[in-house]
């Protein structure tokens, strides 16, 4: 059986991708393609929610107080958009690889409930703490699904009839095993977990309103209290905090990809002040908005 990274690289091959650099999505919607020839230092990145399965090369995510390192033959599992600041390494000189799949909500819903009429959840494995990113390594039943779904997306045919219930039991796969915790407590609808998720679900789509920890506390129908500590427990962060990344990599992502002026871009994304903007700017990023476009164009 050719390994992950071979089924990648075929992938490439046939896709007409061997210059390709960055993440675009395939013919299955929500199955997305990444591919990077060169190491990356340290820095800021949203990551959003989903499986990661990496075929080829390895990534480290720092955090204050620990690192996660993942590479060929793990996954990541993330319940929630996350900031993090992560670095990327070429291993034997070839290509970053790997795959990320989007979970639907609706799906989530359905497996959970599906799993629990078998099997009832146990209090420990309903209400453990879960953070919002996890790995863990491919057991056999994992690497079994990815490679049929590498498979598939090479035939528009059998992307289209079984594509998505290839991607269904991937996320079935991943509910069973070590990290399934962070997708079941993603399900629970009135457990901490699955309320912060629908507030970053709020942050993310209104970063540029007006937003306050009280309002956001209100909406999930949590003291201020509870709700900052949930809110940590689960991003690493203080929700003002995790807004002011939001808006940044909002920012950042309009200056290079669409060419916004710096002070146009902050108030985009919900600054009222442009010289907070650009001094939070240069300390996220450690680089000005003029410098990020320079080396986007060098």
């Amino acid at each position: 059986m050719p390994t992950i990274a071979n089924m990648l690289q075929q992938y490439a091959e046939h896709n007409q991708l061997l210059s390709f650099e960055g993440t675009m999505e395939t013919i299955i919607p929500g199955v997305y393609f990444h591919r990077a020839t060169k190491s990356s230092p340290r820095q800021p990145l949203i990551y959003n929610s989903g499986i990661i399965i990496v075929g080829q090369g390895h990534k480290i995510i720092h955090f204050p107080e620990h690192q996660i390192k993942y590479g060929a033959g793990d996954y990541l599992v993330l319940g929630v958009p996350v900031p993090l600041e992560c670095e990327a390494f070429t291993d034997n000189d070839l290509p970053v690889m790997g795959i990320a799949i989007d979970i639907n909500p609706a799906m989530l819903h359905k497996l959970v409930n599906q799993i629990m009429q078998h099997k009832p959840l146990s209090a420990s494995s309903s209400s453990a703490q879960v953070g919002a990113v996890q790995s863990a390594t491919l057991d056999t039943a994992m690497e079994l699904v990815t490679h049929r779904l590498l498979t598939v997306l090479n035939n528009p045919i059998e992307a289209d009839i079984f594509g998505e219930d290839i991607v269904k039991e991937l996320v079935y796969r991943v509910l069973c095993g070590p990290q399934g915790h962070t997708l079941i407590g993603l399900a629970m609808h009135d457990g901490h977990y699955a309320r912060i998720a629908r507030t970053l679900s709020t942050m993310h789509s209104s970063y540029a309103n007006q937003i306050t920890v009280e309002g956001l506390a209100e909406d999930v129908n949590m003291s201020v209290s509870s709700f900052h500590r949930a809110f940590r427990q689960v991003t690493f962060e203080s929700p003002l905090q995790y807004l002011k990344k939001v808006r940044l990599a909002k920012a950042k992502e309009l200056i290079t990809t669409s060419g916004s002026k710096a002070n146009e871009a902050a108030l985009k994304v919900g600054y009222t002040s442009p010289s907070q903007f650009s001094r939070e700017f240069k300390r996220h990023f450690n680089k000005t908005p003029s410098e990020v476009l320079t080396q986007l164009h060098s």
